[in-house]
């Protein structure tokens, strides 16, 4: 009798806790200054979730073999935002739209606030705030695209990792193409990406590479040159990199980051590039997707930037024919899937721009909705990018918060429904489709 009440008691001390980490944490996350909030990091607590896997041209749910197409968005601030509760919230709207997949920044290089104060080196607290970004998305039930590094010079960049080389006595040249073929900068970045896939999450307990909230790694934002010269560089590092993050984490996707520009050399291909400028930025859809290690290809588009003096017909017009020639190429020459991972478009306060908006990205949206229908590459779309109230300091040109855009905001959510109604769990407890049929 006595062994049994004990037994009663221990499991409601269990049950006790086990409540008390999934009412408190969502609200609670790590400060400025440090961790915050309570802390149960025992991987069994957490919600159940399969990784994803590769199938020929789709995506698939790694233990069911159920094929999984993609409505999901950028949100590249959820580890620089100001407060904890403005990534949790983002991650909780995000699901409520039916969305399955973040993309977000991995990285923060040098300078205040960031998470590799420099090579090696780690600030714990920001480390934390990652940590807690992962641990809200699988209590969301979504799933993130991280990015490890970025091309521009914003968060540190690759630029970051050309003057740490310099200040250690490498001998670098100003160029940040250096980044892509020097040995230093090359040990850095592995040195971190070892420290990412490595990390223990100090909310759950799982280690990152052991994480199916994670959908994917990023190698890098948009990666570009600044010579000509350096396009076979560029191709050795991506090879280099796939194949290092394989020996390290088996069970995560690994995509490159690029823009979908084609290369010199490709013939008919280089009139589905928005200028001729597009051809000499060393990166080359094909060549660089069908590295071995490269487990989807990636595109973005924004039709407003790089066709800015273009009507709105011309811009729907190119827009169809930059999303059926990376469809193509993915279906029959790389055989992989396509994920459109920034999809943008300008926001002004006037109703025609939302208009506007929302034309081209319908035309994304039903293209890759027929492609999903035939079991085909378009694997997904992500819009750039949806923010909160209280992030303005994140903004760009491109970005929205969803619910003030009403038409946008049932648009986004109309294309989870459809793609739920094709391959979605009939009884998914995350999310249902609350548009009326």
């Amino acid at each position: 009798m006595w062994r049994g009440t004990r037994m009663y008691s221990l499991l409601g001390v269990l049950l006790l806790l086990v409540l008390v980490y999934l009412n408190w944490l969502p609200v609670r996350g790590p400060s400025a200054g440090g961790p915050g909030g309570f802390k149960l990091p025992m991987p069994w607590l957490q919600p159940r979730m399969s990784f994803v896997g590769r199938a020929g041209t789709h995506f698939v749910d790694a233990v069911t073999g159920a094929p999984i197409y993609v409505n999901g968005w950028n949100s590249y601030w959820l580890l620089s935002a100001r407060s904890p509760a403005l990534s949790a919230e983002m991650l909780r709207r995000g699901r409520r739209m039916g969305l399955t997949v973040c993309r977000t920044w991995a990285f923060s290089d040098g300078g205040p606030g960031a998470l590799q104060i420099s090579p090696g080196r780690f600030s714990e607290s920001v480390f934390q705030m990652l940590d807690y970004v992962i641990y809200e998305a699988r209590r969301n039930h979504v799933r993130l695209i991280l990015c490890l590094v970025n091309n521009l010079d914003n968060f540190g960049g690759k630029a970051q990792y050309v003057q740490w080389a310099q200040a250690a006595g490498a001998n670098v040249t100003n160029s940040t193409d250096s980044f892509f073929s020097h040995p230093t900068i090359k040990g850095y970045y592995m040195e971190y990406v070892k420290a990412i896939l490595t990390r223990r999450n100090s909310y759950s307990g799982i280690k990152y590479c052991d994480e199916p909230a994670i959908f994917a790694w990023e190698l890098m934002n948009e990666p570009r040159c600044v010579s000509n010269s350096s396009g076979p560089h560029i191709q050795a590092w991506i090879e280099e990199m796939a194949a290092y993050i394989k020996s390290l984490d088996t069970k995560h996707l690994i995509t490159v980051g690029i823009e979908g520009f084609y290369g010199p050399g490709r013939g008919e291909r280089l009139g589905v590039n928005p200028g001729d400028w597009a051809a000499s930025l060393c990166s080359d859809f094909i060549q660089n997707s069908a590295v071995k290690d490269i487990d989807f290809a990636s595109v973005h588009a924004y039709p407003d930037s790089w066709l800015p003096k273009a009507s709105m017909e011309e811009k729907v017009k190119y827009l169809s024919v930059w999303v059926d020639s990376h469809l193509n190429d993915s279906e029959y020459v790389l055989r992989k899937p396509v994920l459109f991972s920034e999809v943008g478009y300008l926001q002004h306060a006037e109703a025609n721009s939302t208009v506007d908006g929302d034309t081209l990205l319908k035309v994304v949206y039903d293209k890759l909705y027929n492609s999903a229908k035939k079991l085909q590459a378009g694997g997904g779309a992500l819009i750039w990018q949806l923010m909160v109230e209280g992030t303005q300091m994140y903004h760009d040109n491109f970005s929205m918060v969803a619910r003030d855009r009403p038409s946008t905001y049932n648009l986004i959510k109309e294309q989870s429904c459809r793609l739920q109604s094709l391959y979605g769990k009939e009884e998914d407890p995350s999310w249902q489709c609350s548009l009326p049929p």
